[in-house]
């Protein structure tokens, strides 16, 4: 006996047959757009948050003056350094501190700075030759700057700070034997730490290990504290910053 299927029954499996094809062939196409399926709750991966700024600075075992700490707070709490890395330049103590993005320190070390005392660039300084540049003018700017890395005349790489002032942060200068540059990093003084026509001489160890791994490839932020001025009348966003407890 021949089976014989109902009309209804066989047009409604054919058409039952045709969804079920165009449903896996979408399904094909959808997997095969993807890299792999979807991980569940527990394997997905998580969206990382931008950090917070830290709410204190971290000196590490550093004692720095209350200016630098004062800035370094302020930049943490304001967020000023853009996610940077920065550095805080006491001249008053003739030391740099170098910090992470994040407000840890990454190290610091005593420099050498500009002869004459002042917080300000000289007009046109930096078309001036080191014999044009009077001794009066030889000071180490106070301000906030945002550093770039590159070569000075001799090739030798450093860290712009102001370039249009030819103001570099570098590895301590040498080539004069009777400044005893080197020497006068090395003393507990810092009444010695005045000998540059402007420019920041840094240990060579700590530039090569310190300073340049973080701004040799990008841009930092420098914030070079004043001796002369206010912290405020250098850095006018500060003075909105709410008293430290």
């Amino acid at each position: 006996m021949k089976f014989q299927l109902d009309p209804e029954v066989a047009t409604g499996l054919k058409y039952g047959t045709l969804l079920g094809a165009v449903v896996l062939l979408l399904a094909l196409f959808v997997h095969r757009g993807r890299s792999s399926p979807p991980a569940g709750p527990a394997t997905a991966p998580a969206i990382a948050a931008p950090s917070a700024p830290m709410a204190q600075p971290d000196f590490g075992g550093e004692r720095p003056g209350a200016a630098a700490l004062r800035v370094a707070r302020w930049v943490m709490a304001s967020g000023d350094n853009g996610h940077r890395v920065f550095v805080i330049l006491d001249k008053q103590a003739a030391r740099a501190y170098v910090f992470e993005p994040d407000g840890r320190l990454a190290g610091a070390a005593p420099v050498l700075l500009g002869s004459a005392i002042g917080d300000d660039t000289v007009p046109g300084i930096g078309n001036k030759t080191i014999e044009e540049i009077a001794p009066s003018e030889r000071t180490t700017p106070a301000g906030r700057f945002i550093s770039e890395p590159g070569r000075d005349a001799d090739l030798q790489t450093v860290v712009w700070v102001d370039y249009g002032a030819a103001l570099s942060m570098h590895r301590v200068f040498l080539g004069t034997p009777a400044e005893h540059r080197a020497q006068r990093l090395a003393s507990p003084t810092i009444a010695d730490n005045r000998i540059s026509w402007g420019c920041i001489n840094m240990p060579w160890p700590f530039f090569n290990k310190v300073l340049w791994p973080r701004l040799g490839h990008h841009h930092g932020v420098i914030y070079i504290l004043p001796e002369q001025k206010t912290l405020e009348q250098v850095f006018p966003a500060l003075a909105r910053q709410a008293p430290a407890a």
